[in-house]
């Protein structure tokens, strides 16, 4: 049942610099809608950040914001953190302060992309379930120990949520809309949005039996990714893959030349290193711990292996690694010329 709105929700919007403006704006916009639809002010929001001025996205949108100090002590209906590349810098003693007396005074309190590694740090998801953008699952897996990890698009629990962002933000922001100014605001508000198909809870973030643009990818290509991704650090043979679907290694072989143009092998080895990578780029996590959660043996081979696919050392990808992609100043991926035979 929706609640009765008799006066002004509002809305905080903490950003940080190089945050997703495209899943922050799709949040908020359903509120915008539901103002216009129903022809009053039922909500209104602020962008805040740390210092408060001109905050930069990362793709280059520029917003103006207002200091925290000025809002921390706010009555608000709603607090959302909208983070991207190196969320634990944003954590400050000011921000969590500020973060938890929100929570403590009764608002909902949430976070968008990498949001969630702040709520962590400011203690507000210890013991509850928590998600964030894919790229960053095992990253605060590390991170926020105390804190169940799933790989939904949302999860609410209480008054705190978090969400992976991009098009699920739209989601998010219409079941809000719908808690409080009911069915009817909701669904023309999706509507005008062009958001036929609300999705709730329980959603995954990377749906299997789906593609994007409705290719289809052989099955058996299929369960043998959904192997690999299970053995990550605890590694199997190819022939293993092969022998439990029931498939012979030259049958597998030929299908991931034909769907992902690449032997498994080397598929193999790509996902454990993205993986190490994401642990390399966002934790502190020694590098010998994550060759092993990687599935190496070594940290030699490791780094080799590493080099070989990002063109630098571990070392210097903790460095770089830190920031966002755009601005960098090496390909993320060089070409996979000599490495096939790198497991």
């Amino acid at each position: 049942m929706a609640n009765s709105i008799d006066h002004t929700l509002d809305i905080v919007v903490l950003v940080s610099p190089h945050f997703n403006v495209s899943a922050t704006t799709s949040f908020v916009d359903p509120f915008r809608v539901a103002n216009y639809l129903s022809g009053s002010v039922r909500f209104s929001w602020t962008y805040v950040s740390e210092l408060g001025g001109r905050i930069e996205s990362s793709s280059g949108l520029v917003v103006e914001t207002v200091p925290l100090a000025q809002v921390s002590r706010s009555k608000s209906w709603l607090v959302l953190v909208s983070t991207s590349w190196t969320p634990e810098r944003h954590g400050t003693r000011r921000f969590k302060a500020a973060l938890r007396i929100w929570e403590a005074n009764g608002a909902i309190v949430g976070g968008m992309d990498t949001g969630a590694i702040v709520l962590a740090q400011a203690g507000l998801l210890k013991g509850k379930t928590a998600t964030v953008h894919y790229e960053h699952i095992d990253a605060f897996a590390e991170i926020a120990q105390d804190t169940t990890v799933s790989e939904n698009m949302f999860v609410t629990e209480g008054k705190v949520f978090t969400c992976c962002g991009g098009s699920a933000a739209t989601d998010l922001g219409l079941r809000f809309v719908h808690s409080v100014a009911g069915e009817s605001i909701a669904n023309a508000s999706a509507r005008y949005l062009f958001h036929h198909d609300v999705r709730g809870e329980g959603q995954s973030q990377n749906p299997k039996d789906i593609e994007p643009l409705g290719y289809v990818t052989s099955g058996v290509v299929r369960d043998a990714i959904d192997l690999m991704e299970a053995h990550l650090e605890t590694t199997l043979t190819i022939p293993e893959i092969a022998q439990r679907l029931g498939v012979s290694q030259r049958q597998l072989s030929r299908l991931f030349r034909q769907y992902v143009h690449k032997s498994p092998v080397g598929y193999y080895r790509d996902i454990r290193l993205d993986r190490a990578r994401g642990l390399v780029t966002q934790t502190e996590l020694k590098f010998s711990e994550i060759a092993e959660a990687s599935g190496f043996n070594g940290q030699v081979h490791f780094s080799r292996a590493y080099r070989n696919r990002f063109s630098l050392t571990p070392t210097a990808d903790r460095i770089e690694g830190r920031v966002p992609f755009e601005f960098r100043a090496w390909p993320m991926y060089k070409p996979d010329i000599k490495s096939e035979g790198v497991s």
